[in-house]
C-alpha cells in the first residue's frame, strides 16, 4: 500500500512491488485480492496495467489496510474490537485496561493514515 501511495496514482504492477519490497508475488497476490475485493485498490489489465489506490492515501485509515488483510482486531480474548467486553467474568480487575488498550489502539489505527507513512 505505501508503494502506490508512493507513485501517486501511477499503476504498479504486482511483480514491480514484489521486487522492490522483496515479497514472494504468491503472497502478493493474495494480500491484493483481499484489498481489492475490500475497495482499496483497482486494478487495470493490460500491458500497462497493475494496481492503483482507490483513495487517496489521507482518507486510508492503517485500521482499514490492518482489518482488510488481518480481519478483524482484538488483542484480548476477553475484549471485544471495540473494547467492549466479551467474557462471562466481569469482575476481573484487568477488564478495565484490557478495554482501555484495545479502544486505544484502535483508535489510533482509525487517525493513522496511509499517508502518514510516506
Amino acid at each position: 500500500m505505501i508503494s502506490l501511495a508512493k507513485n501517486s496514482g501511477d499503476s504498479l504492477s504486482l511483480a514491480k512491488i514484489a521486487e522492490e519490497e522483496k515479497i514472494s508475488l504468491g503472497y502478493l497476490e493474495r494480500l491484493f485480492s483481499k484489498l481489492k475485493k475490500a475497495g482499496l485498490v483497482t486494478s487495470e489489465r493490460g500491458v500497462n496495467g497493475g494496481y492503483t489506490l482507490s483513495r487517496k492515501p489521507e482518507d486510508i485509515s492503517i485500521l482499514d489496510i490492518v482489518k482488510t488483510l488481518e480481519g478483524s482486531i482484538s488483542y484480548f480474548r476477553c475484549v471485544d474490537e471495540t473494547g467492549a467486553v466479551s467474557c462471562d467474568n466481569g469482575s476481573c480487575g484487568a477488564l478495565k485496561v484490557l478495554s482501555r488498550l484495545q479502544k486505544a489502539v484502535n483508535d489510533t489505527l482509525v487517525n493513522f493514515k496511509l499517508s502518514e507513512l510516506l
